[in-house]
């Protein structure tokens, strides 16, 4: 009786507070972020493993199952190292640029809105999932044209995610933070998160998925060029 009290406890918590994740609202969202509960951690990262885990899955259904699966791993792992590699930059960046907040609080709040965009990008993975399936595949005469396009969409798609959590992040530092700290604060986390984000994501390639190649885990030649290459190769090419 006890363990099921407890998992109807931790439904009522998850269904709660995914409420306030899309709901956005500072005020809610500030308060989960400096408590000291273990249990939000709990939600965030189950939220990220499930919303980054599922669009990445259809992501990677182009190519096929294996490749499918491959990116639904993939996926909420370069949401994590890319977390993982930035905070302690970010914590030191935001006691120097004077946001009050501290390295677990800082955590905290980048968890909530990688939470928030994998939300995002979950609720969006039906869209992805038909757009994969109903494209010509990768043994087709327009398989270049369509991993271009489908790399533009995709590319499309993640920035609209993006664009959303990073305004509930903005309104969450404004509610916890003195000043002018948020603004300053959020464009030096978005400045590494993005950069590492872009890169951590090109050395865990195939994501996107080139036709042609053989379907692995990693490439072997993961450490040949960079993310912003590969986009702008795709933009000159489809236009």
């Amino acid at each position: 009786m006890a363990s099921d009290s407890n998992i109807s406890h931790q439904l009522k918590f998850l269904s709660s507070h995914w409420k306030i994740l899309t709901r956005g609202t500072p005020g809610d969202l500030s308060k989960s972020v400096l408590q000291k509960n273990h249990d939000y951690w709990s939600l965030w990262i189950l939220t990220i493993l499930g919303g980054s885990g599922i669009y990445g899955t259809t992501l990677g259904a182009w190519q096929g199952p294996e490749m499918a699966l491959y990116v639904g791993i993939k996926l909420p792992f370069i949401v994590f190292i890319t977390l993982a590699t930035n905070t302690l930059l970010n914590g030191i960046l935001a006691q120097v640029l004077g946001s009050g907040l501290g390295f677990r609080q800082t955590l905290n709040a980048l968890l909530a809105s990688f939470s928030l965009f994998s939300l995002i990008v979950g609720s969006l993975a039906p869209i992805s999932l038909g757009m994969a399936i109903d494209t010509p595949g990768p043994d087709s005469e327009q398989a270049g044209q369509v991993h271009r396009s489908l790399l533009i969409f995709h590319t499309s798609l993640i920035s609209f995610a993006g664009i959303i959590s990073t305004k509930r992040l903005y309104g969450l530092l404004k509610d916890v933070c003195p000043g002018n700290a948020a603004r300053k604060t959020l464009i030096a986390w978005l400045a590494g998160n993005l950069f590492a984000g872009a890169q951590i994501g090109f050395l865990l390639r195939p994501v996107f998925g080139h036709p042609g190649p053989k379907i692995e885990f990693l490439r072997p030649d993961m450490f040949a060029g960079n993310f912003y290459e590969s986009v702008w190769w795709a933009l000159k090419n489809l236009f």
